[in-house]
């Protein structure tokens, strides 16, 4: 049985060890995400403009009009002091195509006192510029940056099939861990003074004991964040029943559908609404779904839009066609499913701890590139062994044939 799950462990790991480091290491950056990018790009975040800041949708509606090709997507309704109006945009269908319009850019940032454009970019770019470098960080996480084709987001479903592979590695890992009862101690230490192959190996094995639960977490949320209606929801609802989802029930439509309530109609429902949940937090931000049709609200307060401590904000849902309810997503209501579905993301980026669980998370994800690294070493190494035991180095005999040096 052993030897069974070696060879599986072995080969599991190899097969997704690039993966993982790839998505351990942008892990261990895009904790901080706002943060590095506010840093690197501070004409995009930052402004001196004095004077009153205009409404949010004021503004969105002023970029609107100046170009008719785009569509805000998500509207953030408040601005920090010396901060820019940093809004998500989408192209509207040209009318002499039937195709999108080709804007070159999705994300715009204004300043909240003139409403002048101080900057524009495609967020997710493939680019190592200091502009597009987060963004192309985060997106190359989830999903390599592999095309969308066949209407399928086949990136974040490969990365998602990763994740599945790495759930049941991680598994495997600690069973074989753990060889006999009476050398359990040594899956926990480190031969840190031996140096070489043996620290290798302990920081792989004993590594991963050690953080087995963190790196467990990090691999269940991640199947979670890539297939959460394919996979993770219906397994979910083998043991709790689950509130139904706006996304999941209603289809996904190849054209934009066109909302014909603004965004500010929408704020008022969405008022109401809150009231009648007992939701006190004001409206912090709106998106609208056109593949969906509908607009989603969320409550939170202004330096809080990330979500930071506990399940995260709540969001309530409307048709972008007639303003009907569509449901709701409050973090601590619903059935066990709801809220365990709720902790995902707060648990993948640490986010559920504020500060000192993103500093975790960025540790783990670090650990998880390290535990790839080490799992090809260690291969690399038996493998010699093995080829050398096996006798299979071969030289050229001086009869023309190749013989095997025992």
């Amino acid at each position: 049985m052993r030897s069974i799950l070696v060879l599986l462990h072995r080969w599991f790991g190899l097969a997704t060890a690039l993966f993982l480091f790839v998505a351990g290491a942008t892990g261990g950056v895009i904790s901080w995400d706002h943060e590095l990018d506010e840093w690197l790009n501070p004409h995009l975040y930052q402004t001196r403009a004095e004077g009153q800041p205009l409404d949010a949708l004021t503004l969105a509606a002023r970029l609107e009009a100046a170009d008719p090709r785009l569509r805000v997507r998500y509207l953030p309704l408040h601005v920090e002091a010396g901060h820019s109006l940093l809004l998500m945009v989408d192209p509207k269908t040209d009318p002499a195509s039937g195709k999108p319009h080709v804007l070159g850019f999705n994300q715009v940032a204004l300043d909240p006192v003139s409403g002048e454009v101080l900057g524009r970019r495609e967020w997710g770019k493939v680019a190592l510029d200091r502009e597009n470098l987060l963004p192309f960080l985060y997106k190359l996480h989830y999903s390599l940056h592999i095309p969308d084709a066949f209407g399928l987001p086949l990136g974040t479903l490969f990365m998602g099939i990763v994740a599945i592979v790495w759930v049941f590695d991680s598994l495997v890992a600690l069973w074989i861990a753990f060889p006999n009862r009476a050398a359990w101690r040594q899956s926990f230490t480190f031969r840190w003074r031996t140096g070489g192959y043996r620290l290798v190996f302990d920081l792989h094995r004993s590594g991963g004991v050690w953080l087995f639960l963190l790196v467990l977490m990090l691999a269940v949320t991640s199947v979670s964040m890539n297939l959460r209606e394919q996979v993770m929801r219906p397994v979910v609802a083998w043991f709790s029943e689950l509130t139904p989802s706006p996304f999941a029930s209603r289809t996904l439509s190849a054209q934009p559908i066109e909302p014909k309530l603004s965004a500010a109609q929408v704020l008022v429902l969405a008022q109401a609404e809150a009231q009648r949940r007992q939701l006190n937090t004001p409206a912090g931000g709106v998106f609208l779904s056109s593949e969906f049709g509908l607009y989603g609200v969320g409550l939170f307060e202004g330096d809080n839009s990330h979500g930071d401590g506990g399940l995260g904000n709540p969001w309530l849902y409307f048709d972008a066609q007639t303003g009907a309810p569509l449901g709701a997503d409050v973090p601590g209501r619903g059935t066990a499913g709801d809220i365990f579905l709720q902790a995902m993301f707060p648990l993948h980026s640490g986010r559920i701890l504020g500060v000192p669980g993103r500093v975790l998370i960025s540790f783990c994800g670090l650990a998880v590139a390290a535990f790839s690294v080490t799992g090809v070493m260690i291969w690399a190494k038996k493998r010699r062994a093995r080829l050398k035991q096996a006798g299979k180095v071969l030289l050229p005999a001086s009869n023309g044939r190749r013989k095997v040096l025992t």
